[in-house]
């Protein structure tokens, strides 16, 4: 799609060419209310969102006097983002010298003839803002908008989209002959699969919603290679794990992390399975608990080649341990029954963070005591050594199992326990120049409990043995009996 257009300057109307590529020419087309593009680094998503509020902006019908007028609001996640990236891409095609650019208001105007000659004229106002918290919900409040542009969009919060649609339509008024057309652009890179950018475009996809998904940046069908230096997405994949080149290179959905892993030892292709794990219920079922206010459970088996197999998870928020251990019970009953009902012949044990063997001070329960009413009889493991939990989990996934595969597996079922292991569960990256440093213990974030969980798993199923020289769960359990609730 070859669009040509005209910058307006004081030396009259300069042609422009803007070339869309084949997935920003359907993006243009499109006549849905809310738009957007996702793909890889460079391929031009951001060009064609700026090039939308021009062409839209030239479509309005004028009023009665003649003035065709459009206002967008442009929103990046941080005002350094917003300048070196946002406003860079649209000072690349609309330099300020066509307008007026007020720097205290972050806005810029253009007025002048309608390129097409027809005797029109043309308002557009662009105000450029940075939203990357719920709370600035309220930067948007005032705006009367006719259309909003948000550049990466998996930066910004879900509230921050939903007002935004809120104030769309409103500019010009209705007393000045309204807008012809109003709707809502995005761009971005592709976020978690658990995004809610994610939900709302793949899950959901509201009939007045599109998505327009770029293909790899090294497919035969890659768009802006033009644009791009020689072997941009092959010298940009050196270095980088499969996740990150999945993510910026294939424009695939991922998770890519901006900490240090706890687990370096974790690679996706050799750990994880896309396929669903089959239960054997002569084995025993291994479940690892970690409680706050933000309970996590970790479900699994050890296979008789030696194989720790995580293919379950029961992940909350904002949860009570007396409601997280009825949902528990539940999920177990709907989903293991013959655990449950004591059909297995390898029965069920439940190991959690031992610091719930201790009392609160309210009602001098505990958290064992609870999950016990619950109907579930979980066990503190020995020892809360962060150290000892880390290494016994690296320890299994360095391994090979009796099968020379690897003893060390997550199914497609752990969904937030694979992400976790592929990054989500970091140490946070301490603000300090030079060399990069990072904090001594993992960030409490959502991905940390149910990272705990397995390590309860772990070290209650397998014991550390192979790390110390310690607790061998395999020849001793008497310090578990020992500690059990009656």
């Amino acid at each position: 799609m070859g669009i040509q257009d005209y910058e307006v300057n004081d030396d009259g109307l300069i042609p422009v060419i803007y070339e869309a590529h084949k997935t920003l020419t359907k993006f243009h087309k499109s006549p849905k209310f809310v738009r957007t593009i996702v793909g890889p680094i460079g391929s031009g998503k951001s060009v064609a969102c700026v090039w939308e509020m021009w062409i839209k902006s030239l479509e309005q019908e004028p009023n009665a006097q003649g003035v065709r007028k459009t206002r967008w609001a442009v929103v990046r996640n941080t005002y350094r983002e917003l300048i070196d990236t946002t406003l860079e891409t649209f000072e690349d095609w609309f330099p300020k010298s066509i307008g007026t650019w007020l720097n205290k208001d972050m806005k810029f105007t253009v007025d002048g003839p309608h390129p097409s000659g027809d005797g029109t004229k043309i308002h557009i106002e662009f105000l450029f803002r940075a939203l990357d918290k719920p709370r600035d919900v309220k930067k948007l409040l005032s705006l009367e908008i006719t259309g909003m542009w948000i550049n990466e969009a998996r930066e910004i919060p879900k509230q921050i989209v939903d007002m935004g649609i809120g104030r769309l339509g409103r500019y010009p008024s209705k007393k000045d002959g309204g807008p012809t057309w109003h709707g809502l652009i995005m761009d971005t890179n592709p976020p978690d699969s658990d995004h809610w950018y994610y939900k709302l475009f793949e899950d959901e996809l509201p009939s007045n919603h599109a998505i327009f998904h770029q293909p790899s940046g090294i497919s035969s069908d890659a768009e802006n290679i033009d644009n791009l230096p020689d072997l941009y997405y092959q010298n940009m994949q050196s270095g980088k794990d499969q996740e990150w080149i999945n993510v910026y290179v294939h424009g695939q959905y991922g998770f890519v992390s901006d900490g240090k892993p706890v687990y370096p030892e974790y690679n996706d292709d050799i750990h994880y399975t896309d396929t669903t794990y089959t239960v054997d219920d002569t084995l025993p079922l291994y479940i690892g608990i970690d409680f706050g206010l933000t309970p996590a459970a970790a479900i699994g088996q050890i296979t008789p080649s030696g194989c720790l197999v995580l293919f379950d998870e029961l992940v909350t928020f904002d949860m009570g341990a007396v409601r997280f251990g009825k949902l528990l019970r539940e999920h177990l009953a709907r989903s293991y029954p013959t655990y449950i009902n004591n059909q297995s012949t390898g029965g069920i044990e439940i190991f959690a963070d031992p610091a719930g063997d201790q009392r609160a001070q309210t009602d001098e329960v505990t958290p064992f005591q609870i999950l016990q009413k619950a109907g579930i009889a979980a066990i503190p493991t020995y020892t809360n050594d962060p150290i000892i939990r880390r290494e016994v989990v690296a320890e299994r996934l360095a391994m090979l199992d009796f099968t020379s595969s690897p003893a060390f597996r997550i199914c497609n079922k752990a969904n937030m326990t694979r992400k976790a292991f592929a990054g989500g569960y970091k140490y946070k990256r301490m603000q300090v120049t030079g060399e990069d440093k990072f904090m001594d213990k993992p960030d409490k974030n959502k991905y940390s409990h149910i990272s705990d969980a397995v390590q309860y798993l772990a070290v209650g199923a397998i014991g550390d043995s192979a790390v110390i020289g310690g607790f061998d769960k395999n020849f001793s359990q008497n310090d578990y009996i020992d500690r059990s609730i009656t």
